[in-house]
């Protein structure tokens, strides 16, 4: 019966620190979490006329840490049309658990989820509707 109770005060020891230790690491983000300059690189595709046409991006994208950004720099190639384009505005959004949304002025919206370290997030399209597109955006050095 010792030996019983000792396994299990053992086991809640165990199990109570592991618990600890995770609640520690809980990171927090906010729209400061994204700043400096990123490369968004991605590939999917837009639906016309219920029709998958291909769509791939190369994209820089400068987070100003309060919300909004900038992309100096795009090259866009929708069902192998080239468009370049530089200057285009937006808004972010980042939520305390690192998920969040953006929004290009007058084009493109995402949800995002944000490393809580800022290197990296994930983007995957929700308007307009309809397209299937999902990129990582990393930031450069």
């Amino acid at each position: 019966m010792a030996c019983a109770l000792v396994s299990l005060v053992a086991a809640i020891a165990l199990g109570t620190s592991g618990t600890a230790r995770a609640d520690k690491g809980v990171a927090s983000c906010g729209a400061y979490t994204l700043h400096g300059s990123y490369l968004f690189a991605t590939h999917g595709w837009n639906i016309v006329g219920g029709v998958a046409q291909p769509k791939a991006i190369v994209e820089g994208i400068d987070f100003n840490g309060d919300g909004t950004l900038v992309s100096p720099f795009a090259t866009v190639s929708i069902n192998g049309t080239i468009i370049h384009s530089s200057g285009s505005l937006g808004t972010y959004n980042v939520n305390t658990d690192c998920t969040g949304t953006l929004s290009f002025t007058g084009g493109a919206s995402f949800d995002i989820f944000v490393e809580a370290s800022g290197r990296q997030l994930w983007m995957i399209q929700t308007g307009p509707a309809p397209a299937v597109f999902e990129g990582t955006v990393t930031r450069v050095p």
